[in-house]
């Protein structure tokens, strides 16, 4: 693995490899970095399921990552303990040789079949390293970022419609229920014009009749 991993710094994208663990000591690579440059790692650990016949990923692991500057004493640059797949940057400091090492452990109880599948270890660990200058790896998740931030665009976009939308539907119903109490004060105004009309009208008549019979008495 010393060998292999100097050839992955020739491209700012590596290709996935994997390797095993047997969990009783880290596994370490070494890779002499120029400074400034950074490193981009994806991993995930898997066991083997015997009931799906192939390796897996499995809650029940967890990954502890490391990487020491050989060159400063073994200044530890990146302590991470993580999930059975995760990600881990870090960005040399100073030109030397670094040492990244992983740990993994396990909890599912799936690590005996390893032994006999795999003289090497009871963990799977594929590993994905991108290794090259900082603008460089920014630049391929460039175009992600740009898509994401469209996204983002778009959505805000589209809140914007829904609250517009909301307002114009707000006025539209307090013009409606305006309308509503105004008309509803012209009818009971109205009403109270008809009940004036009737009671005068009925008194009226009532003062008339009335005067209509004390005549005819006299007569």
């Amino acid at each position: 693995m010393r060998a292999i991993l100097p050839l992955l710094s020739l491209g700012t994208v590596a290709q996935a490899l994997y390797f095993f663990i047997d969990g009783t000591q880290p596994k370490c690579f070494f890779e002499d970095l120029p400074k400034g440059t950074l490193v981009v790692g994806h991993y995930e650990g898997q066991e083997w399921d015997d009931n799906m016949r192939a390796w897996a990923k499995h809650d029940g692991i967890s990954i502890y990552i490391s990487v020491d500057e050989i060159f400063d004493n073994d200044h530890r640059v990146v302590s991470q303990k993580g999930s059975a797949s995760g990600r881990f940057t870090f960005s040399a400091a100073d030109a030397g040789e670094h040492r990244i090492c992983f740990t993994p452990s396990s909890n599912s109880g799936r690590q005996n079949w390893l032994s006999v599948l795999s003289p090497n270890g009871g963990i799977r660990l594929q590993l994905d390293l991108a290794i090259g200058e900082t603008s460089e790896i920014e630049s391929t998740d460039k175009s992600k970022m740009e898509d994401l931030v469209q996204r983002m665009r778009d959505l805000n976009a589209r809140l914007q419609d829904i609250r517009r939308e909301q307002v114009f539907q707000r006025e539209r119903e307090a013009e409606f229920r305006d309308q509503s109490e105004s008309t509803n004060s012209r009818v009971v105004r109205w009403m109270a014009i008809q009940l004036v009309v009737l009671a005068v009208t009925c008194a009226w008549q009532l003062s008339h009749l009335r005067s209509f019979f004390i005549k005819q008495k006299l007569t």
